[in-house]
């Protein structure tokens, strides 16, 4: 394993004045507010159903729950902002007031959703689109909170029409460091870097970027991976999401060797267990 200073480096964000160190890996539970994510275990389109979920991912080791209401699946509806805000708002509130010591991320790529959910009680923003709203680059500066930057081409809608790469490990980190440079020149330095895989990206390129993950650490910032119950394993295990978590697991595990300081995922208590065991063999 490449072991050097931009491997081995520790992170932090400042999220609402207290820094929170990444020296050791953390994880962000998964709550969708809608009717149509790709895994049905993750929909929590009730009060009670999400504050069951959130309240068993943070007892089983959840630093971070990202909230989302709109999906980003190929071929899903089309929510408005409208919509989006109503399936959020209510539920971030709610969230923030239950659990104060949890730290709520919005999954949106609208500046307004994200303001708007800033002001109920998120403290992270999670933008799929990269900054695609010429906006969000300067609302996240404003709102000063750590803010996700992914790697996708075009929308959910037609991303997987563009999967041409010269050399996709090459070309995915100049993306974040032409991004990470604008948001620098606004002031703006916690930011979170995510490969986005599967989203324009074939099978086979998802594969490819993972196993050159180390090459983003040049970028400067902390990798948040979030591969679980993903296409890119059941599909290639020609099985479904519901029977995905074992191979979420694996690939976890390599992101972690491969230096990631975030997982995402849909089962906190199983992705924790893969931490622990990476934690012991490196020490």
């Amino acid at each position: 394993m490449i072991k050097d200073s931009l491997f081995s480096r520790n992170f932090s964000l400042n999220i609402k004045g207290k820094l929170i160190e990444l020296n050791s890996p953390k994880i962000m539970g998964i709550l969708n507010a809608t009717s149509d994510s790709f895994y049905e275990g993750s929909r929590v389109t009730t009060e009670d159903k999400i504050l069951l979920k959130a309240e068993k991912m943070l007892k089983a080791g959840a630093t971070f729950l990202d909230i989302g209401g709109f999906s980003t699946r190929p071929n899903a509806e089309n929510v408005s902002e409208t919509k989006e805000l109503k399936r959020v708002i209510p539920f971030i509130k709610k969230l923030s007031t239950t659990f104060p010591e949890a730290y709520i991320s919005i999954d949106t790529f609208r500046p307004n959703v994200a303001t708007e959910a800033v002001n109920a009680g998120a403290s992270i923003i999670n933008d799929v689109s990269g900054g695609q709203d010429e906006a969000m680059f300067e609302t996240v500066a404003k709102l000063k909170v750590p803010y996700i930057l992914m790697h996708m081409r075009g929308k959910p809608t037609n991303m997987m029409t563009d999967t041409n790469y010269k050399n996709i490990i090459t070309e995915v980190v100049e993306y974040f460091v032409e991004k990470t440079n604008r948001l620098k020149k606004l002031g703006h330095l916690d930011i979170i870097i995510d490969p986005g895989f599967g989203f324009s990206k074939n099978l086979e390129q998802n594969y490819e970027l993972l196993n050159g993950l180390r090459h983003l650490h040049m970028v400067g910032f902390p990798v948040l991976i979030g591969v679980s119950r993903k296409s890119m394993i059941y599909k290639l295990l020609k099985t479904t999401p519901e029977m995905a978590l074992n191979g979420t697991n694996i690939l976890n595990f390599a992101s972690l060797e491969r230096g990631a300081k975030i997982l995402r995922v849909h089962d906190v208590k199983e992705a924790q267990e893969t931490i622990k065991l990476f934690s012991a063999l490196q020490h």
